[in-house]
């Protein structure tokens, strides 16, 4: 079931809270839909999705991560940092929605004031009925700061990079389990 976390609240830098959860996405921003077979069997379904819930995969991508609980809360706030060294950039979020079925389990974080970007992004993984097991990233975005919107283009190049290179370490960690 996708319970979506503290409609009411309003924490995040965008009114679209949730929208990754549905179809369409919401006009405005630009949009990142990528999709990565990980491999086949309930065992890889199961690795994956601890991969992605625990922010392994993220880590293991190169991304720091710093998360309430130290894994996928409802409502937990994550800041993801982005980049190396004195170039390292902050990313405020906060966990907007999660799912934990027997066929599907991920989460989407939204951005928080202080996040380059002001969107939301979900990581979901998914195993069909013949066994085929899935990585999905999906998300909107638009730039929130200068810098953002002097990189123009570049950002959602990056962005589907950046959800390609995952999907490849979210393979690798269920193969690895």
């Amino acid at each position: 079931m996708t319970r979506l976390i503290g409609a009411g609240r309003e924490t995040v830098c965008y009114p679209d809270r949730g929208a990754t959860a549905r179809l369409p996405l919401p006009a405005g921003y630009n949009h990142l839909r990528h999709r990565t077979l990980i491999g086949h069997g309930r065992a890889a379904f199961e690795a994956a999705g601890t991969a992605v819930t625990t922010f392994q995969a993220h880590r293991a991508s190169g991304m720091r991560v710093r998360a309430e609980g130290g894994a996928v809360r409802p409502g937990g706030r994550v800041v993801v940092g982005i980049g190396f060294g004195p170039l390292r950039i902050e990313a405020p979020c906060e966990v907007i929605w999660t799912a934990c079925e027997p066929a599907r389990v991920g989460f989407a974080y939204g951005t928080l004031t202080g996040h380059p970007e002001c969107g939301e992004e979900s990581f979901v993984v998914e195993i069909d009925p013949d066994g085929t097991v899935w990585f999905t990233v999906t998300a909107f975005s638009r730039p929130n700061s200068w810098y953002t919107r002097l990189a123009g283009p570049v950002v959602p190049f990056l962005q589907l990079r950046y959800a390609r290179w995952l999907g490849r370490h979210v393979r690798r960690l269920a193969a690895a389990a």
